[in-house]
């Protein structure tokens, strides 16, 4: 695993083969660090960080368990070695805050069934030091959500950046947060991070936990290790034609990975909400439709670029759309019109949802003999079923692609479910669990996760 942690990021850094091999064989002498499949786990506790950050339905059922067959095997493997298991992982964004429906008792059954044996919960993941003393080998602990302190993202409460005392707020987090780290590091004998969804956030159970083990008592999960390779499947083993899809509502938000993959792709094709900031930038009428009206010039530097680097630029240009949608119950309200118009054609009063069937078929087209493949993000609101063609073309024509030989990469929490509320997980190369730590390890930055056990 380490060696391919070095290799992922230099390939990413350098981009050059040659040169990637020489230092992967150096750091083969001069760094051995533990691997989960070497070490014993018999008489030891260990504390995983897992992502558990599991989509629920109103009833707080699980829609989506994909992140939690994803730990299976590392959490299993610490159970089978004769070691005992302490659970730690966030949901949703309650910042700093308790909320009874971020709360990871939902869900003590569904991983209980998942791993074939009961879960003890401990109702304060600060105050389990009793609980995590008591634990039995082959005996589960799962700690309730690690932000409903304010520690573990280490970020100021109830202050704003531009207010005097934000720095002296900051400071004394920080250090609340590595206290806060240090008691959940005091639970077990052996750390493991394997939450690659939340790799790219130095939070106190990602990164700053890590320092209170020495280096043979922490380690990098089974799952972080496929997803490495996943990534580097992408980055350094490219098989062309290589086509990205990246869906989203905000260029912003993508624009990093967007320019990061003009040096790498033979196709983009931009798609969801960002759709309309590029018809807006074009001369279009977007409606009601979501638009970043200040990015309309990064959107036209974005297509400048594309045109400069000779990669096929693929754009939405028409657009299934609606003059009444609820985004509460993710359904449209009584009345509402459904039509197809083009996407720079919107009328006032109507926003659009999803592709109409011309991006559809230029979407497929463009997947269509493609070697390697990258999507992140849907093409419309596909929870709702009015909504889900676009997506649905997308990964129907990724299914085809990989059938023909295709590798392809799934990531980010909306496009894994759309994958799997079309019944097509098992027909793509990989799914990751990982969204933004995705985005921000093909952009070629550090992830903190991997740092913190790499050192």
């Amino acid at each position: 695993m380490q060696v391919l942690n070095r290799l992922f990021l230099y390939l990413r850094f350098d981009n050059k083969i040659g040169k990637t091999v020489i230092e992967f064989t150096n750091y083969l002498k001069i760094n051995k660090m533990v691997q989960i499949k070497d070490f014993n786990f018999k008489g030891k506790k260990a504390i995983v960080r897992v992502d558990f950050n599991v989509p629920l339905d109103e009833n707080g059922k699980i829609t989506d368990d994909t992140r939690i067959r994803g730990a299976l095997p590392t959490l299993q493997k610490i159970l089978a070695d004769g070691g005992a298991l302490i659970i730690m992982s966030h949901m949703g964004k309650p910042k700093g805050k308790v909320s009874a429906k971020l709360s990871l008792g939902q869900i003590v059954d569904a991983v209980s069934a998942a791993l074939g044996t009961a879960v003890k919960f401990a109702p304060d993941c600060a105050k389990a030091a009793d609980a995590a003393a008591a634990l039995k080998m082959g005996e589960v602990l799962l700690l309730e959500n690690l932000r409903f302190y304010p520690e573990e993202e280490g970020k100021p409460v109830g202050i704003e950046k531009d207010d005097p005392n934000y720095d002296a707020a900051k400071k004394e987090m920080k250090a609340k947060q590595k206290e806060f780290a240090k008691t959940l590091a005091s639970y077990a004998d052996v750390y493991v991070m394997d939450a690659f969804g939340t790799a790219h956030r130095s939070h106190a159970s990602t990164a700053v936990i890590a320092d209170y083990f020495d280096a043979d008592s922490k380690m990098l999960g089974m799952l972080m290790e496929k997803e490495v390779q996943a990534v580097d499947n992408i980055l350094s083993n490219i098989k062309r034609p290589f086509t990205a899809i990246m869906g989203g509502s905000k260029v912003s938000t993508k624009i990093g990975i967007i320019e990061n993959l003009m040096d790498k792709v033979d196709n983009l094709i931009l798609c969801g909400g960002m759709t309309y900031t590029f018809a807006k930038a074009q001369g279009g009428n977007v409606g009601n439709s979501i638009c970043e009206e200040d990015k309309l010039d990064l959107a036209l530097d974005v297509m400048k670029k594309a045109k400069e680097k000779g990669v096929n630029l693929v754009l939405g240009t028409d657009s299934v759309v609606t003059n009444a949608f609820d985004f509460g119950s993710m359904s449209l309200k009584p009345g509402a019109e459904v039509k197809v118009c083009a996407s720079g054609a919107i009328e006032d009063g109507f926003e659009g949802l999803d592709a109409g069937p011309e991006s559809q078929k230029k979407f497929a087209d463009a997947i269509k003999g493609a070697k390697t493949i990258l999507w992140n993000g849907p093409a419309g609101v596909f929870e709702c079923d009015d909504f889900t063609a676009g997506s649905k073309a997308i990964a129907n024509a990724i299914a085809a692609a990989t059938k023909e030989g295709a590798f392809s990469l799934i990531g980010g929490g909306d496009s894994v479910a759309c994958i799997n509320k079309f019944g097509l997980a098992d027909q793509v190369s990989y799914i990751s669990t990982g969204g933004g730590a995705l985005l921000e390890a093909i952009e070629g930055k550090v992830l903190p996760g991997v740092k913190a056990i790499r050192g």
